[in-house]
């Protein structure tokens, strides 16, 4: 697995971010039973450029706590055989996976972790652990497609002993 990780801004969260990352990535790669080495792109960034990110790509003009952008179109979430007869998902240097993109707000992982009374380690996992579902396949606009990911986010931080 590569993790393309990038930071900007002077607030710092108290934790090993980058590590902690790569850790959640591949504890969710496993969990979905990805069969490919993957790709994925992460950058920390401060509320006023995730405010712009929303705006511009989903026109809501405000800060949020994580964007997911991915780079496959799924036929059924979590379910990885199509590619198979398509490589353009692959990176053709690497060989790799391109799953996508992960944007986070430091600010809203330490405001969200008091908020919810919870660590910021905790609530920094969670937010990868939930990007990292949407950029494989899954959304959760519906009941049941939300309770699937909750569980599934459960899951995959349990197995990694990060509980509330």
């Amino acid at each position: 697995m590569t993790l393309l990780f990038e930071e900007e801004g002077d607030l710092q969260l108290p934790l090993e971010t980058k590590v902690l990352a790569e850790e959640v990535i591949e504890a969710a790669l496993d969990y979905e039973g990805c069969p490919y080495e993957a790709t994925v792109s992460l950058l920390l960034t401060m509320n006023n450029e995730i405010q712009e990110m929303n705006r511009n790509f989903r026109e809501i003009d405000r800060a949020t706590d994580v964007l997911s952008f991915p780079m496959i179109a799924y036929e059924e979430a979590g379910t990885f055989d199509f590619l198979e007869e398509d490589d353009s998902a692959f990176d053709p240097e690497s060989g790799e996976l391109v799953l996508g993109d992960i944007v986070i707000s430091k600010e809203r992982v330490i405001a969200q972790a008091e908020e919810y009374g919870h660590s910021i380690r905790r609530e920094y996992a969670f937010l990868i652990a939930h990007s990292m579902l949407h950029l494989m396949g899954y959304d959760h606009m519906e009941e049941e497609e939300r309770a699937v990911m909750e569980q599934k986010q459960r899951d995959i931080l349990e197995q990694l002993g990060i509980t509330r």
